[in-house]
């Protein structure tokens, strides 16, 4: 069984329906061999997508994923690189930050995408983001930077990552060439994009959301609260039900989601990857899955 893929749009890029999240790669404890192994177990599993950020581990992660690409280069060709910029973190490999901010300048991004390039061992970028919103973002700017990179190859594809509906309006209505995706956190303990039109303003523009944080960065196993509890346990009984998993069924009930998302999964363990790529061929009936929501928000729907 290996992954679907999908179009974010209809211009590109086409990715595999599942990413992994290499957020926590430095706490994986892999040596380069380790990695290699890992990434051709997803890639054999159809995973090729694969999502960065220049801060990750401290501004280290790309650089531990460039280092399997220096010894394997061939692999690039069959895997689609994510990252993302303008977060500016208090960090020793960044001394001349003296508070976590943000730069959306097109200096920085120029920068940030040139050192992404470099650390990653590669000479373009699958699809670029800009991390989060900026208050002192000049959509201008960023637009007029980001169309020379296109130009000059660097990057394939531009989208942006936890932005708001109007947000992305705003930077869309700059640039000549079309806003990918736009990547945001949602779960069954965080349903905000379903309501704010984040999830709406995508089906609207044939854009396949990216989906960050798909199992609520583990609270859904583990949190005590009593939503949360709740959800596990509607979760364990479908579980039962469709002779699946709790991680199964979370994947599956976004996989519904009409806006047709990218779910981007942040594991080092080969057990996880394979179980998520199966959460694809869950049939989750409807009104499971309206149980499952009426479980997250803590009343039936109106």
């Amino acid at each position: 069984m290996v992954t679907k893929r999908l179009n974010l749009h209809k211009s590109g890029p086409n990715f595999s329906r599942i990413s992994l999240g290499l957020w926590r790669l430095h706490e994986w404890d892999m040596s380069t061999t380790d990695l290699t192994a890992y990434v051709e177990e997803a890639i054999e599993l159809g995973i090729t997508t694969f999502d960065h950020a220049d801060i990750y581990g401290s501004y280290g992660n790309e650089e531990l994923f460039g280092k399997l690409l220096k010894q394997k280069p061939e692999l690039r060709e069959r895997i689609e690189i994510v990252s993302k910029c303008g977060i500016c973190l208090v960090s020793d490999a960044r001394p001349e930050n003296h508070i976590q901010h943000y730069n959306t300048t097109s200096d920085y991004i120029r920068m940030s995408v040139d050192r992404s390039l470099k650390k990653l061992q590669t000479d373009y970028l699958d699809l670029i983001l800009i991390h989060r919103p900026d208050p002192l973002m000049n959509t201008t700017e960023m637009a007029d930077i980001f169309s020379l990179l296109l130009e000059e190859e660097k990057v394939k594809h531009v989208g942006v990552s936890n932005f708001t509906p109007s947000q992305f309006d705003l930077f869309q209505s700059k640039m000549e060439v079309p806003l990918v995706t736009n990547q945001v956190e949602c779960s069954l303990l965080h349903l905000d994009p379903i309501y704010d039109g984040t999830f709406d303003q995508a089906q609207k523009l044939n854009r396949s959301p990216m989906i960050w944080s798909p199992f609520a960065g583990g609270r859904i196993f583990t949190d005590d609260g009593d939503r949360a509890q709740k959800v596990r346990n509607l979760c364990k009984e479908l579980a039962e039900n469709y002779n699946t998993s709790v991680d199964q069924i979370a994947l599956a009930w976004l996989f519904e989601l009409p806006c047709n998302p990218q779910a981007v999964i942040g594991t080092g363990r080969s057990d996880r990857m394979k179980s998520a790529v199966k959460a694809m061929n869950v049939p989750l009936e409807r009104q499971d899955w309206y149980r499952l929501l009426e479980a997250a928000n803590g009343h039936p729907v109106p």
